[in-house]
């Protein structure tokens, strides 16, 4: 063989092994950034929960106070009763 059909050759498997390499990382590397998206929605998923639980023994709390406690309407009708003499309304 010639040396100019040697160096041919060692350059195409030197080029081939290098773009299978980067396909590799490639990969790789989709794989790590999909894996994070799925990590950054199960955080998201788990806050969502948190929030509802929370949410919802509030609304407990909220039922349990209102049984214990007699509350009336506003004056003016709005929710809240924000009944503050000093505002001058």
């Amino acid at each position: 063989m010639s040396r100019a059909s040697k160096l041919t050759l060692a350059a195409t498997g030197l080029g081939t092994a290098g773009i299978i390499y980067f396909v590799h990382w490639s990969q790789e590397q989709e794989k790590a950034s999909m894996h994070k998206g799925v990590e950054r929605d199960m955080e998201k998923q788990r806050v969502r929960h948190e929030r509802q639980a929370e949410f919802e023994m509030q609304k407990r709390l909220e039922e349990e106070y209102l049984k214990l406690q007699k509350v009336s309407p506003s004056l003016d009708g709005s929710p809240g009763g924000d009944n503050n003499p000093a505002k001058g309304s």
